[in-house]
């Protein structure tokens, strides 16, 4: 499967970085060449559009060696190549630089922005648009904010320090701040700390789910909630400050929707809206934002504190 190039890397094209494809070591190969095994093994790209990329020079081996269509089956070695969408959907939105050194890059990510390419996207992703326009080919995000999520996302300009800067995030030794609008609901003992095993849902690969006590799971999730203010015509909704101490991938999202307080405007939570293929309506933005990130800088020892410019102004 495809896996992100090991160091030194290829350089980036047009902001764009180089997938890499590592091709196993076969007794009985059955591909006599390596179109052939890039045609049954990467199939979501058609095996004319495979042929067009080894003919223009777009396949390389890891010395950055063009490959072409007569190739044979190359067991163990490295493919690099470069992912295209074509008819890619534009996103119509920007992301604010708020801090730029020789270390750190840090921005302000509009709602339906992804952080990284996947899927349907490639060049209308955050990091691919900020190598471009900065000449950063190093640039490296080190922590991951949801497509759907607006707010503050912290990237190392230098693949050397990207470690150090993911450690702080890996060893809870970040403090994160997000605000959310949600329903109101009495009776709930605040501030509240939500504690859960957060897994895959083997009914949709793109959602995740609280385990059930009977599953027998260790806790891996952790969040602190607590309402900020009232808001609606009836005091229906409210604004909530949101403390991850985990970073499972939705958890904000899935243990406010546990708690039967589902954010605003979210397409997964606690029902499927608009699955993964399906085109975001950008005229209701999930109401979650990254507002506040502070941590000890690993390179410099200073204290680094930033706050996402934006606010939630969702008026029911």
């Amino acid at each position: 499967m495809a896996r992100p190039p090991k160091p030194p890397a290829l350089a980036p094209r047009d902001g764009v970085s180089p997938s890499c494809l590592a091709l196993p070591r076969l007794r009985q190969c059955p591909w006599p060449t390596l179109l052939d095994c890039l045609a049954e093994r990467l199939p979501r790209v058609p095996r004319e559009v495979w042929l067009a990329r080894l003919r223009a020079g777009l396949v390389l081996d890891e010395h950055g060696h063009p490959l072409d269509e007569h190739t044979p089956y190359l067991h163990g070695q490295r493919i690099y190549y470069w992912r295209d969408v074509p008819d890619e959907p534009p996103i119509p939105f920007e992301a604010t630089v708020l801090w730029h050194d020789e270390h750190l890059l840090v921005v302000d990510k509009p709602h339906f922005l992804p952080v990284t390419p996947g899927g349907r996207h490639v060049r209308e992703t955050l990091l691919v648009r900020l190598k471009r326009t900065l000449n950063l080919p190093e640039l490296s995000p080190v922590h991951r904010i949801d497509r759907e999520t607006a707010g503050l996302v912290v990237l190392s300009v230098r693949a050397a320090e990207r470690d150090a800067y993911q450690r702080l995030f890996r060893q809870r030794r970040v403090d994160k701040v997000y605000e959310a609008i949600a329903p109101w609901r009495d009776g709930l003992d605040w501030p509240l700390r939500r504690v859960s095993h957060l897994r895959e849902d083997e009914e949709a690969f793109f959602r995740m789910r609280e385990a059930a006590p009977d599953e027998g799971l260790a806790p891996n999730s952790e969040t602190w909630i607590e309402p900020l203010q009232r808001l609606g015509p009836r005091g229906e909704l409210a604004r909530y400050r949101l403390r991850p101490v985990t970073g499972k991938r939705h958890q904000l999202r899935v243990h406010m929707a546990a708690l039967g307080l589902p954010i605003v405007g979210d397409p997964l939570y606690p029902t499927v809206r608009l699955g993964p293929h399906d085109l975001p309506d950008h005229r209701h933005p999930l109401q979650l934002l990254a507002q506040a990130i502070a941590f000890d800088d690993p390179i410099t020892g200073q204290r680094r504190t930033f706050v996402s410019q934006q606010r939630l102004d969702y008026c029911p």
